[in-house]
C-alpha cells in the first residue's frame, strides 16, 4: 500500500518560513509541494504558520494599552470647519456647501419646456427616472455664457442639488472636488470691479491654487426658486 504524504499541519516547532526559502514568496521555488498546491498560500504549512501567528499569546500590556487608547476622548480636528464642492461654469470657479448636493451625474440631454420665459431655466433632464428642472448657472448669475462647441467635454457633469425638499440640476463644465476650510479663510471680494453674481457670494476661497467664489446657499436657492414663479 502506497504511503500518502501527510499534509496535516506540522507541530509549532516544525513551522518555518519555508515560503521564503524554497517557496514562491521570496524563495527559489524548489519546494516539491508546489506541483500539488500551486502556491504557498494553498499549502497547509503556510496556513499553519498563519494560525500560529494569530493564536500566539498577547504581549504583556497589549490589552491594557489598546483599552486605554480606545477610551481616550478623540479631539475633533475638523471642529468649526465647513466643506464646499468647487466647480467651474465657463471660466468661473464657484463653490456651494457640500450638504446641498445629492448626486454628481453624467451630462445628458435636456429637453426644453414650452412657454418657459425665464432664460435661466434650460428644461428637464431625466436623472434615474426622475425629471429634474435644469438651471443655467451662467444665466442665473450673469456669468459669460460659454460658446457652444461640438460634443461635450469629458469633464462636464450635472450636479443634482436639494434645498428644502426641492431638487434641481445644474450643468457644470468641470468639478474640482470637495474642500474643507475654516470660515475666516474666506476672503472678501475684490473692491475693484463688480464680479458677476457678487451679491450672492460670501467671498472668495483660495483652494487648489484657484480662487472660487463661495455662494451663499440661502440666497442662491432663493434666486433659483424665483425662476419657477
Amino acid at each position: 500500500m502506497e504511503n500518502k504524504p501527510d499534509h496535516r499541519p506540522p507541530a509549532p516547532s516544525a513551522v518555518a518560513d519555508c515560503w521564503d526559502q524554497i517557496g514562491v514568496l521570496g524563495g527559489d521555488r524548489s519546494c516539491p509541494e508546489l506541483e500539488r498546491f500551486g502556491h504557498c498560500r494553498n499549502c497547509p504549512t503556510y496556513t499553519a504558520a498563519g494560525t500560529k501567528l494569530l493564536d500566539r499569546p498577547l504581549p504583556a500590556g497589549y490589552r491594557e494599552e489598546w483599552t486605554r487608547r480606545f477610551a481616550e476622548a478623540k479631539a475633533d480636528a475638523a471642529a468649526g470647519k465647513e466643506s464646499v464642492l468647487i466647480f467651474r461654469v465657463g471660466h468661473d470657479w464657484l463653490a456651494l456647501p457640500t450638504p446641498v448636493f445629492q448626486e454628481v451625474a453624467e451630462r445628458r440631454p435636456i429637453h426644453s419646456l414650452p412657454h418657459q420665459r425665464n432664460a435661466a431655466v434650460l428644461g428637464l433632464a431625466n436623472v434615474r427616472g426622475e425629471l429634474l428642472v435644469c438651471v443655467s448657472l451662467a444665466r442665473l448669475l450673469g456669468l459669460p455664457v460659454a460658446e457652444k462647441t461640438e460634443g461635450r467635454p469629458a469633464c462636464a457633469r450635472l450636479l443634482v442639488a436639494g434645498w428644502h425638499g426641492q431638487r434641481t440640476a445644474f450643468p457644470v463644465d468641470e468639478i474640482s472636488g470637495i474642500t474643507r476650510f475654516q470660515p475666516p479663510e474666506i476672503r472678501p471680494l475684490p473692491a475693484r470691479g463688480v464680479r458677476p453674481g457678487a451679491a450672492l457670494m460670501r467671498g472668495v476661497l483660495a483652494a487648489a491654487d484657484r480662487p472660487a467664489g463661495v455662494l451663499d446657499a440661502e440666497m442662491f436657492f432663493s434666486l433659483v426658486n424665483g425662476c419657477f414663479v
